[in-house]
């Protein structure tokens, strides 16, 4: 027994949500490991043997943004998903800020977590091809990172600074590799308001599974990119140039800036 491997790791002090976590998981025959304690696990499992992480926010002696910056210290790539009954905006940016490659919200639905579990699984086969091969000095070919002048909310969503006071914002080509073929996507309209770290569009895929972006900076929607709601795929075939989904009058950008990722760093 102390030699099975698991697919998920799920850390939270919450038995009820470990147990949830599993039962969902066992319909798609992922396996999982828990741990009430991050500390612990930090300490007593070999966290680079997982393919992925759960982990909750608010937790007694480490919680989830302690334990993010473990990992980190620990060089351990193994991605992240952070879960947690305390929302807020500021706990999704955070998460995705330090790290984490996606949140979800308590309570969650089964289709909500079968999606970041899916996304997650994906990310952590495509990382692993990265870190297998040391002759990659950037991002390994099966995705393309941003271009050098872009930042990123986490792996999710990205923003290009057109001109002083318009900013244009897509999602990653990393995210369109974790999800199955685009179907369709919901985008708001031009006058409509979004917030960053809250939801800008629904994507909608072919094994009929929906998933939420979140919007890496706040402000108003001045012009969207209807090619895209004729052609869903444009996102995946390119998604920094003629895939992007609004131009936006940013709201507060000098102070969200510093909650984004410059792209440029990827390549060091």
């Amino acid at each position: 027994m102390l030699n099975k491997s698991y697919d998920i790791l799920v850390i939270d002090d919450e038995k009820v949500i470990i147990d949830s976590i599993a039962k969902i998981s066992g319909l798609e025959n992922w396996t999982v490991d828990s741990a009430e304690d991050a500390a612990i696990a930090i300490q007593e499992k070999d966290l680079t043997k997982y393919r992925l992480l759960i982990c909750d926010i608010m937790m007694p002696r480490m919680n989830g943004f302690q334990f993010l910056k473990e990992l980190e210290t620990k060089k351990i790539n193994t991605p992240v998903i952070m879960v947690t009954g305390y929302t807020t905006v500021e706990n999704a940016v955070k998460s995705l800020q330090q790290g984490a490659i996606d949140y979800i919200p308590k309570p969650f639905t089964v289709d909500e977590l079968l999606c970041v579990i899916k996304r997650g699984l994906k990310q952590s086969d495509i990382m692993k091809d990265k870190y297998a091969d040391s002759s990659y000095s950037s991002n390994p070919p099966s995705f393309v990172g941003c271009p050098t002048n872009y930042y990123r909310l986490g792996w999710l969503s990205w923003i290009s600074i057109e001109k002083p006071g318009i900013v244009i914002i897509g999602l990653t080509n990393l995210f369109t590799k974790t999800i199955e073929s685009i179907k369709n996507m919901e985008l708001w309209n031009v006058d409509d308001r979004i917030s960053q770290g809250n939801v800008c569009a629904n994507i909608h895929t072919m094994d009929d599974l929906s998933y939420n972006l979140l919007a890496p900076i706040s402000g108003k929607i001045i012009e969207r990119n209807d090619k895209i709601l004729v052609d869903g795929k444009l996102p995946e075939k390119d998604p920094y140039f003629n895939g992007w989904l609004y131009k936006i009058l940013p709201s507060n950008l000098d102070n969200e800036l510093k909650f984004l990722t410059p792209c440029s760093s990827d390549r060091i």
